[in-house]
């Protein structure tokens, strides 16, 4: 399927729609709500990393008011168990027959708030997920939302009484990236009141839209030299000197797709090495785990994957056909 003009148009309009709207409860963080929604029509999930108070539950709030979706939070703490993510089947006395209880997985947009507070076991639960879409309990599957993202939250420097995240979840994060502070500009506007993450955001499109959106964004035309490029960007990764493990297969269709949406969003019909770079990092850097010395040395997988770009010797073809 090849992306009419008309319906390139559209996309870039809706899509600068719903951040507008978004920013309208994270001032000052335009990128980010831009990254987190391209994320969400490509069918991915994302990690924030950041401190408290950053506006990280306001986003995933925002952002289901504004496409009239359904919000949850779970609060992962040590105690919690799989069941608590998932759902549980509950036996009915008075029907005589098992009852499903869906759990807060089944919604849009999932916040999993401070995730490396539970334990390996709960954190395992979200793994088929965040892949497939769906749950399984005793032996049943069950389909979740559409369109479905996961919202994870953690605390950089708050690791006492938490376990780090397995490679094979961390790798399911379509991209890992932070709000941070705003700058004094945006800090005085909220301070005056303009931006109140607590009130309610009128809904400017629907869970529908998003699904449209997704199917759009999947026709957008990838240049074979643009693909090339995306898989020496990889390879790079496996190939550092300072890079233990690199980027998985899953990691380069990941920035693919981010790639062809982030075109898309641009009001383009194709994918250039530009919309590839501008997702490389937070598509590609939380993939790769690091060589001790390397770590020990102060050398970090952002370090990495900006050194790579810089090395890679990028397509000149635009990505159009």
């Amino acid at each position: 399927m090849t992306l009419a003009p008309a319906q390139t148009a559209w996309f870039a309009e809706t899509f600068s729609l719903i951040a507008d709207n978004v920013e309208q409860a994270i001032l000052g963080k335009r990128h980010v709500v831009e990254l987190v929604l391209a994320t969400a029509i490509s069918g991915g999930h994302v990690l924030l990393e950041d401190y408290p108070g950053t506006g990280k539950t306001a986003l995933a709030r925002a952002l289901g008011q504004t496409i009239d979706g359904t919000n949850s939070r779970i609060q992962f703490t040590p105690d919690l168990l799989p069941g608590d993510v998932t759902g549980i089947t509950v036996y009915d006395q008075k029907r005589g027959e098992f009852e499903f209880h869906a759990g807060p997985v089944f919604a849009n947009i999932v916040l999993a708030d401070e995730i490396n507070r539970a334990s390996p076991k709960t954190q395992s639960s979200l793994l088929e997920v965040m892949e497939e879409a769906q749950v399984t309990v005793d032996g049943v599957t069950r389909k979740v939302g559409d369109p479905f993202l996961v919202l994870a939250t953690q605390n950089p420097i708050e690791q006492g009484g938490t376990y780090r995240l397995p490679e094979a979840q961390l790798d399911r994060f379509m991209i890992k990236t932070s709000i941070g502070y705003p700058d004094e500009a945006a800090t005085l506007r909220i301070l005056q009141g303009v931006a109140n993450p607590r009130r309610d955001l009128t809904s400017v499109a629907t869970t529908d839209t998003i699904v449209t959106m997704t199917e759009l964004a999947r026709g957008v035309y990838v240049n074979p030299l643009v693909s090339d490029y995306v898989m020496r960007l990889v390879d790079a990764t496996r190939r550092a000197s300072e890079v233990r493990l690199g980027v998985s297969v899953r990691g380069a269709i990941a920035l693919s797709r981010l790639a062809m949406t982030w075109a898309a969003a641009q009001g383009r019909s194709y994918a250039t090495p530009d919309d590839v770079r501008e997702v490389a990092i937070p598509a590609l850097a939380h993939r790769m785990v690091l060589e001790p010395e390397a770590e020990f040395d102060g050398v970090t997988a952002v370090a990495v994957v900006s050194q790579i770009l810089l090395d890679v010797a990028a397509p000149r073809e635009n990505g159009a056909a």
